[in-house]
């Protein structure tokens, strides 16, 4: 029998619900097509994640961003990554100031750009990797530590990064430790001829998108936590462990692809972002506990990120994608698996 669900987490449920359209339909006012991505970029807000966008220039990445950060009452900052940014540029610096009236010197924290709840780190393989680490801390912890001092972030934090493929003139690789504390890696592909047509139509002519302000911060708070109170069953939740275990090569649930073509497979956060999305996703969908459905779903934009190929992978031009795929296709759910 099934237990019954607490009426306060049904009214919150069906708030979580309308508040969520809600916040789509200010978004595709002004965003295009790009469905499975706005989802993706929402639900790593709303479980309190951060998002990595990829894409050539020109698609919309940085506009999402934009429109986001009008539809939510969250304080908003951009950097722009350039090669000649410095760590400093991005979490602020301690500078001395001196009093008018007394003379008195003293040193003084002047935050940086960091020092808000959105922040787009606007094509942020083009910094180098020294400053693309400023971001780690913040992302873990949601902190700033300076000169031995620590500063907390305001909450929610969320930070949104796009980048340029790295086949690119002028970029860097992201390190492996930052590209593991984003939740999820949308890859942000062409429009259609109809969508074209529709961004011709808004972009050419008088159109002006009215955004609205859809949800405060307080209430993206209480929605990071309801998200945490939604179940996921113990089989569920090993079939999440054992995708991200046959990630790892020569590991006891690897695929042939995963030995042939990975190097380096997901760590621990992989079974985290795969947890918390499909949780989101189940709220959405009006239930209460996590399916394997769900967990399928968000498992490609969850490990992309995280599984490094090898050079025979590479020389033979296979995608993560490629290799996730056949994974998926061969980790059988537990109710499938031999005990």
């Amino acid at each position: 029998m099934a237990s019954k669900v607490d009426p306060a987490v049904e009214k919150a449920t069906e708030e979580f619900r309308h508040k969520f359209q809600s916040l789509r339909d200010e978004i595709g006012k002004a965003i295009v097509g790009h469905d499975e991505i706005v989802e993706g970029v929402l639900t790593a807000l709303l479980v309190g994640g951060h998002v990595l966008l990829e894409g050539v220039p020109g698609l919309g990445k940085t506009y999402l961003v934009r429109t986001l950060a009008e539809a939510v009452d969250l304080k908003f900052s951009r950097i722009q990554f350039t090669p000649d940014l410095m760590p400093a540029d991005i979490i602020g610096t301690t500078i001395i100031s001196e009093d008018p009236a007394s003379g008195k010197r003293s040193f003084e924290f002047q935050h940086g750009p960091l020092f808000a709840q959105i922040v787009l780190a606007d094509e942020i393989n083009r910094a180098t990797p020294k400053t693309q680490s400023a971001l780690l801390e913040a992302m873990q912890e949601h902190t700033v530590t300076i000169g031995g001092t620590r500063h907390q972030l305001e909450e929610p934090f969320f930070v949104m990064a796009t980048q340029n493929p790295i086949e690119q003139e002028g970029t860097y690789p992201l390190p492996e430790a930052q590209l593991d504390r984003f939740l999820f890696k949308l890859v942000v592909n062409y429009s259609n001829r109809e969508e074209l047509k529709t961004i011709m139509d808004r972009t050419t002519t008088n159109y002006r998108a009215e955004i609205k302000k859809t949800m405060t911060g307080q209430e993206i708070v209480g929605t990071q936590n309801l998200v945490r109170r939604i179940v996921i069953a113990p089989h569920v939740q090993d079939y999440a462990i054992r995708l991200s275990m046959a990630s790892h090569p020569e590991g006891p649930y690897a695929v042939e692809a995963t030995n042939k073509y990975v190097r380096w497979g997901a760590s621990p956060r992989a079974v985290q972002a795969l947890t918390l999305g499909a949780k989101l996703r189940a709220l959405l969908d009006g239930r209460f506990n996590a399916s394997f459905s769900d967990v399928q779903k968000i498992y490609l934009p969850a490990m992309r990120h995280r599984v490094l190929l090898n050079f025979e992978g590479e020389a033979e031009g296979i995608s993560t994608d490629d290799v996730l795929g056949q994974i998926l296709e061969a980790t059988p759910t537990m109710a499938e698996a031999a005990v």
